[in-house]
């Protein structure tokens, strides 16, 4: 351990500077919301490259165009899809820098956190990922089978960012459930078929009018089968939330639980007007954008009613 001498005393104290303390909480705390938002984020930009059209504005990877790491002017290639596709390309590196600050925040803490540092780690390792799989996507012509594990991606790793984020301010104590087990198998139960949810509607985007290039095969099977199931799975999601938290209020679960599960209910509740609404008025392209930042508040909603199902105790001093 450092320490530091009084020069007229001769005394002997621990070390107490700034870097001895750093990253302080407030630190981890910061990087854990810009881990959110920009893992959310990048979600919604990646919409609107899908429904401008723009998904081979940059027609190579890991270069923009042949010879280029920017875009450059050719013909048959509109310089608005460029900017769009480039734009969202450099926003990776953005989502990178949050991604990987929380985990070397955490790594680097006083507070020694192995288990959360490792949890972490899936973050920058997620967002390499990405990177990787979208020159895939580039690389197949926005085949509809990598398009679609784009999206589920970075839905799973907003999940986790939001698991991060409330960890930073909990102990390492083993974690004690607030509600009954049933009610806490139902919350994830509850977060399954939200999976099941979202990739449902990946599969009605790929078979729909919005591939990212006009000239983008869609998958061959009929939209509205698809759009039909993607609704049953949202009104199941939806029942199974009313039952949890007339759960919730029946067995007086914390306030902070409850408050939490009826936004989780708003949320869903205006998602499924939004989704009826878009399939009623021909998908435009405003309203699959709004769709999918929908389902980015959504699955932050879900992975926050799931972490105020326990609490890890603070230990006493």
């Amino acid at each position: 351990m450092a320490v530091t001498v009084n020069s007229k005393t001769g005394s002997v104290a621990p070390a107490t500077g700034w870097w001895r303390r750093w990253p302080t909480a407030r630190v981890q705390l910061v990087l854990g919301w810009l881990a959110v938002i920009a893992n959310g984020g990048i979600a919604v930009t990646g919409a609107t490259v899908r429904v401008t059209g723009s998904g081979l504005g940059c027609p190579t990877w890991p270069q923009c165009s042949p010879g280029s790491l920017v875009p450059v002017s050719r013909s048959g290639l509109a310089a608005f899809h460029q900017a769009i596709e480039f734009t969202n390309r450099t926003l990776t590196g953005v989502v990178l820098i949050p991604s990987l600050g929380i985990f070397l925040a955490l790594l680097l803490a006083p507070r020694r956190r192995p288990g959360l540092t490792r949890l972490a780690a899936v973050l920058p390792g997620g967002v390499l990922l990405q990177a990787v799989w979208g020159g895939i996507t580039v690389r197949t012509g926005l085949a509809w089978w990598t398009v679609a594990p784009h999206m589920l991606i970075s839905l799973g790793l907003l999940f986790v960012a939001i698991v991060v984020l409330s960890r930073i301010g909990e102990s390492d104590r083993p974690a004690v459930a607030v509600v009954p087990r049933p009610l806490q198998v139902l919350t994830f139960a509850t977060v399954g078929v939200l999976v099941l949810l979202c990739m449902a509607g990946t599969l009605v985007t790929a078979a729909g009018p919005h591939g990212g290039d006009a000239a983008t095969p869609r998958l061959d099977l009929p939209v509205e089968s698809l759009a039909q199931l993607h609704a049953d799975l949202m009104f199941t999601y939806f029942g199974l939330l009313v039952a949890l938290c007339v759960g919730f209020l029946a067995v007086k679960a914390p306030p902070r639980l409850i408050k939490r599960t009826v936004i989780l209910v708003l949320v869903t509740a205006a998602q499924g007007l939004i989704g009826l609404v878009q399939y009623a008025t021909g998908v435009p392209e405003a309203l699959v954008v709004s769709h999918v930042l929908g389902a980015v508040v959504l699955t932050a909603s879900a992975a926050a009613v799931a972490m105020a199902t326990r609490v890890r105790p603070v230990p006493d001093h």
